[in-house]
């Protein structure tokens, strides 16, 4: 015997948890097991995709490094898992929607992180990395057949950056995560590369939240958790937000729009600016699967779609192959 999973949902989860006996289901409805949840389906979809093998070699901060304990986009991707389950599991929500939707969300990011998605943005426009994630799991995976997520997941992967509202908590607990996640790990690889020293940090928001990354995460899991309690929203206690908030500005000037930043990103711009017109000029050198006429109004959307999906490692290949 063993307890089927839509009812060890009911045990174990508050009323205002998205439950999955209630989703909205998939775009192309499949016939549901009772062993595993569709929201569990989905995140071991996410786990066996190739899009999310790549994010191993995706830059969060720093391009392509030789030090191998800098973040990548995966180990930021399991960092934002990790405290969005502990702040689930904590409000009797759904561990295994939130874990999809933090493990989906970065799917479409681009190599060389935001420096390469605002790259795409000049060069394509309109590219926006939660959009090229749904994308990705909608059209792009499994070779253009897409991973027919449900309508929950596919909802806080495309929410995920918090412009817009979302259909559950789970993904609300995810936005917050993922800032909660790349403000203390840029941090902490900050601190590494020596671009700053916990010196210069802000004290204010310091003595608010803790001086080592372990106490900043705790602290603001604890706002989330006293602020969200009665599950009428998701949100951290105005102390802790101000106090990241703080954090977050001080990595924006000290951290990722530098001077030196700034000259690598213009570099970078160029790079793929030239290849984006190689490759326009060149598609047989474009997967076939990109190619095909349902997944593509414009010749254009392939080759981002393309150039979406390079690691750093293969992008920095192909710009040695072409002399750039």
């Amino acid at each position: 015997m063993f307890l089927d999973a839509f009812e060890r949902e009911q045990h174990i989860l508050a009323p205002e948890a998205a439950h999955a006996q209630n989703s909205q289901g998939r775009l192309t409805p499949e016939v549901e097991t009772p062993v595993r949840t569709c929201f569990q389906r989905d995140r071991d979809r996410i786990i066996h995709c190739k899009s999310f093998r790549r994010l191993k070699d995706k830059t969060q901060v720093f391009i392509a490094p030789e030090d191998d304990h800098y973040r990548t986009r995966l180990t930021h991707t399991l960092e934002v898992m990790q405290i969005a389950r502990t702040i689930a599991r904590a409000l009797c929500l759904n561990e295994d929607l939130t874990e999809a939707i933090a493990l989906g969300h970065d799917l479409g990011h681009t190599p060389f992180g935001h420096v390469g998605e605002r790259a795409l943005d000049k060069i394509f426009g309109g590219f926006h990395h939660n959009e090229q994630s749904l994308r990705v799991v909608d059209v792009l995976e499994k070779d253009g057949q897409g991973l027919n997520l449900t309508i929950e997941v596919r909802d806080g992967i495309l929410n995920h950056s918090g412009h817009r509202p979302t259909m559950t908590l789970e993904a609300k607990v995810v936005q917050l995560a993922d800032r909660m996640a790349y403000v203390n790990h840029d941090i902490d690889d900050a601190l590494r590369a020596g671009l700053i020293t916990n010196a210069q940090l802000p004290q204010s928001p310091v003595a608010v939240l803790g001086g080592t990354v372990s106490k900043r995460i705790n602290a603001m899991i604890l706002s989330v958790l006293e602020a969200s309690q009665e599950l009428d929203d998701i949100r951290m206690n105005e102390r802790e937000w101000r106090a990241m908030d703080e954090l977050r500005d001080f990595l924006f000037a000290k951290v990722y729009r530098t001077p030196e930043t700034e000259r690598q990103e213009k570099k970078i711009t160029e790079q793929l600016s030239f290849t984006f017109d190689y490759l326009l000029k060149h598609p047989y050198l474009l997967p076939e699967v990109l190619l095909q006429k349902s997944h593509y109004d414009c010749l254009g959307r392939a080759v981002c779609d393309y150039i979406a999906g390079m690691s750093d490692y293969f992008a920095l290949r192909l710009f040695e192959q072409l002399g750039i």
